[in-house]
């Protein structure tokens, strides 16, 4: 029988997502809230920490949104870092702690009454009819990571030893800025029944993949990079083969494609589940065995 061409292979690949991956995803996070400025706030908080393995990154997920209460948004428009110290006291996710917790709580608190909203804020450093979001990604970092913390940290404005400046990375030092382009994903994509589509001024056609282990491993299998360092030159890479089968939605192959690793099981090692993968007709190491 003839090969499938990638595109299509892709396109069923997307039509097959399901709610057994979004529920083992943090964005499963962000469908507990109705409203959308809640949604808005907990993809932030959800989106930064997605690092490390699933099961500790829902684990420490679920003690955040349970001290958050119904509302996140009205949490952190409320939010007092001195006054609610201890309440986060304990909080650990690998190696952020509850003052960077604090931290990004009261962040978040400033982008909202600054902006109005984190999409507002976001606006600021996003420059009009850029290609795509590199350049806001690099300004919405050192937007944050300027924001005053002395209510946090005290009077020098930063803790010593801080990891909080880490849940902000930025393209223009070469990472892959997986989180923030995973939180982008999950905002700006028109809602789907998996992304949520809330801001309006950011087109889907401007996204970069988000590049985890899964994408990085899965994008070589496909042949959509050659590169061996997940940075942000890989993420431009994949993305830029993505978008020959969507150009004005790039990314929204990222999440099935992802969950073949995450929800799926694919190492990248031949093995028993290739048999029945979707991909295997396109994938080098399948093929190559």
């Amino acid at each position: 029988m003839p090969r499938p061409s990638l595109k299509n292979t892709l396109d069923t690949l997307y039509a097959g997502r399901c709610a057994r991956h979004l529920a083992n995803d943090p964005l499963s996070f962000c469908h507990r809230y109705r409203e959308p400025a809640d949604r808005e706030v907990a993809a932030l908080i959800a989106a930064v920490f997605a690092y490390g393995n699933v099961g500790v990154i829902k684990g420490s997920l679920t003690r955040i949104f349970e001290l958050l209460g119904p509302s996140p948004a009205q949490f952190v428009d409320q939010f007092d870092p001195q006054l609610q110290r201890r309440l986060f006291a304990d909080f650990r996710h690998r190696f952020n702690n509850g003052d960077d917790l604090r931290a990004l709580l009261w962040a978040i608190r400033l982008m909202r009454e600054q902006a109005g909203s984190i999409e507002a804020f976001f606006d600021r450093c996003a420059p009009p009819d850029a290609a795509t979001v590199e350049q806001a990604i690099n300004g919405f970092s050192t937007a944050v990571v300027q924001l005053d913390y002395r209510p946090v940290f005290g009077r020098a404005g930063r803790e010593p030893g801080s990891s909080f400046r880490f849940l902000f990375p930025a393209p223009a030092a070469g990472s892959a800025c997986k989180r923030s382009c995973m939180f982008l994903r999950w905002v700006v994509r028109t809602a789907d029944g998996i992304d949520l589509g809330l801001w309006k001024t950011v087109r889907p056609g401007q996204l970069i993949i988000p590049v985890d282990r899964h994408i990085e491993r899965i994008g070589r299998l496909l042949g959509l990079t050659t590169r061996r360092t997940p940075d942000w030159r890989m993420a431009l890479e994949i993305t830029a083969g993505l978008r020959r089968f969507d150009p004005d939605d790039p990314v929204k192959y990222d999440f099935s494609i992802c969950h073949l690793g995450i929800s799926e099981g694919c190492t990248g090692q031949e093995g028993p589940t290739c048999h029945n993968c979707p991909i295997a007709a396109h994938c080098r190491t399948y093929c190559r065995g």
